[in-house]
């Protein structure tokens, strides 16, 4: 019988990866701060993307890793942890959890002689067994730590915050631009099909400003081609703020977070806004299905799945423009009304 897991005083949780991902890890994150309230959580990320776990006030410390450098760390004399988990497959980032922490959880590596020395070896789901917060939650689960809530979470510091309303009161978005309305139109340049058209999200604005005339919106996400900017801004003027390629990753959530609606497609803003908990609507194409990547637990979500969800004729060449501006504007409509009813101007 394997001896019950003496309470942690100190937990590594290292998980180097995109801004999507390293959102997606914070239930498991927060699922071991409720089961050892006294322990110290130390997290250890990408060194651009660790900063989205800062301030929760579940982890101790956050700091940066990569597998190139984890080589040379450890060895000496220096900070130690009674247990580490290790999500991913980069074998130095588990070679290194096994030099500075007591016991280490990760996925079962490929090389056996790793397994060996790892408290618990979890197998890996097969691809798109599961969605992506319950496969990282299979480590957790390995220590019989089970979460309250799978819900995502974000937090923007005051001072952020503070700075959020200044930058949008010298852009000239007053108090009285409502609702206020974040777009995201482009996931990965390498990955195009993920991509509702430009023209899509600008025939939907003309459709939000019809309904709600004192409407304004912001442009979100990396330096975007300007005919993609150009089609928003033919349509909407003044009406448009782009911060789109001018922001870094915690001034742009800082800004979303004043949003009344996200309307985004999938890609890592679009998990940050299911962690701040926005009224969203999200779109997901058929090759990676809201079904398996959506903010899970979040009331104020809408999926709109690609009409080939499901589908086995699903491939890259299937246009996420067959998602008509009519599906997204029917889950778009209420949730204007229902935030300018909880926070009329």
């Amino acid at each position: 019988m394997t001896p019950s897991l003496p309470d942690p005083r100190r937990i590594l949780v290292v998980h180097v990866t995109r801004i999507g991902d390293t959102v997606m890890a914070t239930p498991a994150l927060r699922a071991l701060a409720e089961h050892w309230p006294s322990a110290e959580i130390t997290f250890l990320g990408h060194p651009r993307r660790a900063e989205v776990v800062e301030h929760l006030p579940y982890v101790r410390r956050v700091g940066t890793i990569t597998k190139r450098r984890a080589v040379a760390r450890g060895w000496l004399a220096g900070e130690r942890w009674d247990l580490g988990v290790v999500f991913g497959f980069d074998e130095a980032l588990v070679r290194y959890a096994l030099r500075t922490c007591g016991r280490v959880v990760a996925f079962r590596q490929a090389d056996e002689r790793i397994n060996a020395r790892l408290y618990r070896a979890v197998e890996h789901p097969p691809h798109n067994a599961l969605h992506g917060v319950d496969r990282l939650l299979l480590l957790p689960r390995a220590l019989g730590v089970a979460p309250r809530s799978r819900a995502l979470e974000y937090r923007v510091a005051p001072a952020e915050a503070d700075a959020a309303a200044r930058r949008l009161a010298a852009d000239g978005v007053g108090a009285g631009a409502r609702p206020l309305v974040g777009f995201l139109i482009e996931s990965f340049p390498t990955k195009p099909y993920r991509d509702w058209p430009a023209e899509h999200f600008a025939s939907l604005a003309r459709r939000i400003l019809e309904g709600f005339p004192s409407a304004h919106f912001l442009l979100f996400g990396g330096a975007l081609p300007e005919a993609k900017v150009a089609a928003l801004r033919i349509a909407l003027g003044s009406r448009l703020t782009t911060y789109a390629g001018k922001l870094e990753l915690r001034e742009t959530a800082a800004l979303m977070s004043r949003l009344d609606l996200y309307v985004g497609v999938d890609t890592g803003p679009t998990h940050i806004a299911g962690g701040l908990r926005l009224p969203m609507v999200a779109l997901y194409h058929c090759l990676h299905p809201g079904s398996l990547l959506a903010p899970p637990d979040h009331p104020g979500l809408a999926v709109v799945e690609h009409p080939a969800h499901g589908a086995p004729a699903c491939t890259e060449r299937t246009a996420l423009s067959e998602i008509s501006v009519d599906r997204v504007w029917r889950e778009v409509a209420p949730r204007l009304d229902a935030a300018l009813a909880a926070s009329p101007a």
